[in-house]
């Protein structure tokens, strides 16, 4: 039997849409750019009613004015982020032609299945985020690592998270510090999966994001 070798390509389009819940700084001023704030949620917010993304996270916590424009998208259901990333580009991309963003101030977060879905994203587009702090989150990507390794990380595990071992975020730590990466970890010894409330009433994480702009050349 004789074996032939070939190559197919074709482009192939596809629609894609996502529901997504903004949020602007108090005295907000169109002519002024804002730093920009993507937060990602975790499984339990799937679905076609975008308030859900209110149940965990930042959005719990807004009750304290935050110096971002945050954005909020909802996963649809039968699916997750890490699957979603070029929808959640494009998004991106809307987003910015829609408000006055700073495009060297943006910044990525998520809890749980948005922290894994914030880990991968930035894998996948390793140039448009000046740091990232992925909550309870991983990815199977560790051969990958190397393309953040200049983007700023702080993680956030419990240590009790039986959901997502934390040992997770330990090797993660570990890949990034052995290709020279920047990054820092804040574990809970007496938190489990739930990480984020910590994470997110921690004032000092907002100051630390808005020190970092997006570096042009990698």
């Amino acid at each position: 039997m004789e074996m032939n070798i070939h190559t197919f390509e074709q482009q192939i389009q596809k629609n894609i849409m996502l529901n997504y819940i903004a949020f602007l700084p108090d005295g907000y001023d169109p002519s002024h750019h804002y730093p920009l704030l993507v937060f990602l949620h975790g499984i339990g917010e799937r679905g076609k009613n975008p308030e859900k993304v209110m149940t965990h996270g930042i959005p719990q916590i807004l009750e304290q004015s935050l110096p971002f424009i945050l954005i909020c998208p909802q996963c649809p259901d039968g699916t997750i982020w890490s699957m979603e990333t070029d929808a959640l580009d494009a998004l991106l991309d809307e987003v910015i032609t829609r408000f006055p963003i700073d495009e060297n101030r943006m910044y990525l977060t998520g809890l749980s299945m948005g922290g894994y879905g914030t880990w991968d994203y930035a894998l996948r587009y390793p140039d448009r985020f000046a740091a990232l702090a992925p909550v309870c989150g991983g990815t199977l990507r560790l051969e990958d690592i190397g393309r953040i390794k200049h983007t700023p990380i702080w993680v956030f595990h419990g240590e009790l998270d039986k959901r997502i071992p934390a040992e997770g975020t330990r090797q993660l730590v570990r890949a990034m510090e052995s290709v020279g990466g920047n990054i820092k970890a804040t574990y809970y010894p007496e938190v489990g999966h739930n990480a984020w409330v910590n994470a997110y009433s921690t004032p000092e994480l907002y100051e630390w994001l808005l020190q970092h702009e997006r570096k042009t050349e990698r």
